[in-house]
């Protein structure tokens, strides 16, 4: 069962901590989906000042939308086009202050502002990426990102 702790210390202490939990979560079992909607879980929970935490999944053309926490979203985005399409095409983590600020932004709820997306990738393979929306502007920094890349390849080597 899982517990719902409050997250103290430095925040490397705990990214730590919410890397820990990833691993228990998805130790020993191989379904995608089930790990995928156990990570969002885990993300919304441990992340503050988010409205969305999720996963698009790459089918061999576009994203399509995998599980979730957060509003309804759009539910297939092209390679290239947005934050998500836009860093799956680059496989590069895409770390962005102000959303209305990107050219192409595909606006899925209107009050994100800043944005952090993560390419999943496995052995040189496009899996999807994690995508994460906050309300506030420049919500996510290096660290943000530092500690998101580790989650994704913890991630990715439970598929």
């Amino acid at each position: 069962m899982f517990e719902n702790i409050a997250y103290s210390g430095s925040r490397e202490e705990q990214y730590s901590m919410a890397l820990s939990q990833l691993k228990g979560l998805i130790h020993d079992e191989p379904n995608r989906i089930a790990n995928l909607s156990n990570a969002s879980a885990l993300l919304k929970q441990f992340l503050t000042d988010t409205n969305w935490t999720g996963f698009y999944l790459y089918d061999g053309k576009e994203l399509v939308l995998g599980p979730f926490q957060g509003l309804p979203a759009c539910i297939r985005i092209p390679l290239g086009k947005g934050v998500c399409g836009t860093s799956a095409a680059e496989r590069r983590t895409l770390l962005v202050a102000d959303v209305h600020e990107f050219p192409g932004h595909i606006a899925c709820d209107a009050a994100s502002n800043s944005e952090i997306v993560v390419p999943l990738v496995k052995d040189g393979e496009l899996i999807g990426v994690i995508d994460i929306d906050s309300p506030l502007k420049s919500r996510f920094d290096e660290q943000d990102q530092k500690f998101l890349e580790e989650f994704a390849e913890i991630l990715v080597q439970s598929f």
